[in-house]
């Protein structure tokens, strides 16, 4: 944001798209927060494939952030949707620094690729794409890829978060073709320490909770599918989730953070 701060700070990750993205970013500054935008795979000297979540990587990104002068410490948030939420999960999980997180449509567990950091791995569930399924105008729609992960088979994928010492907002959109996001958030609420977590459900709300304004993004092309995806929603419903939960995030990050500046979109 303008002037000298310093403001509270969040990290602001995207998925398997990949590359960086920074809409959302803008318009978290445009509310007062110090935002970095960051990528983590398919851009600049990154990987192009995404095979291993390394935490470290994200571990160096909060330490650097929060050298910077304009941005308050000691702790930040982080928000996230589809893989970034996942990413957002074990940050708040294993990062100290991290007392804010805002989880959007994502996962509990690790799914096709591990997460490492330093001597800990976390095995990945696989994606079961032999299950992947096809509209009639040929996307492909994934929701059946993702095992059960109450399977006692896979409690090794779990991320671990009642070490989770901060506070988590998981964003639900009942609607999600990708996958069940609302099994995913309760699955995790209910190892979180008490109090440390809340649930924002929305009927008819697809994968993509964007910021209000954006368009219902219901199928689009990603980087690395053969075909575009299928992420779900309608349009009014959808509208509503995304202007009713960009509130409750904002607020969330202010309460949570600190207030931020008096900038007001």
């Amino acid at each position: 944001p303008t002037g000298p701060g310093p403001f509270p700070g969040v990290i602001d990750l995207f998925g398997g798209a990949g590359g960086l993205i920074e809409f959302r970013a803008g318009l978290l500054a445009s509310r007062g927060f110090a935002v970095l935008a960051l990528a983590f795979f398919a851009y600049d000297d990154l990987p192009r494939m995404l095979a291993q979540l390394d935490l470290e990587y994200f571990e160096e990104a909060v330490e650097l952030f929060l050298r910077h002068p304009r941005v308050r410490g000691p702790g930040l948030g982080v928000i996230g949707v589809s893989k970034g939420a996942e990413v957002a999960l074990a940050m708040a999980t294993f990062l100290p620094q991290v007392v804010a997180t805002v989880w959007i449509n994502g996962t509990a567990f690790l799914h096709g690729n591990p997460l490492v950091y330093k001597e800990l791995r976390i095995p990945p569930i696989p994606y079961y794409t032999e299950r992947v399924l096809f509209t009639e105008l040929g996307a492909m729609d994934n929701s059946a890829i993702f095992a059960d992960p109450r399977d006692p088979t896979y409690r090794s994928s779990a991320i671990p978060v009642e070490k989770i010492r901060g506070k988590v907002l998981f964003v639900v959109g009942e609607a999600d073709r990708s996958f069940n996001s609302k099994l995913f958030a309760e699955l995790a609420l209910a190892r979180m320490p008490p109090e440390s977590g809340r649930i924002l459900s929305y009927p008819g709300a697809g994968h993509l909770i964007e910021p209000p304004g954006s368009p219902l993004c219901g199928i689009s092309s990603i980087r690395g599918s053969p075909r575009p995806l299928v992420w779900g929603g309608e349009p009014q419903p959808h509208a509503r989730a995304q202007e009713h939960s960009w509130q409750e995030i904002v607020q969330f990050l202010e309460q949570q953070l600190g207030m931020a500046a008096t900038m007001k979109l």
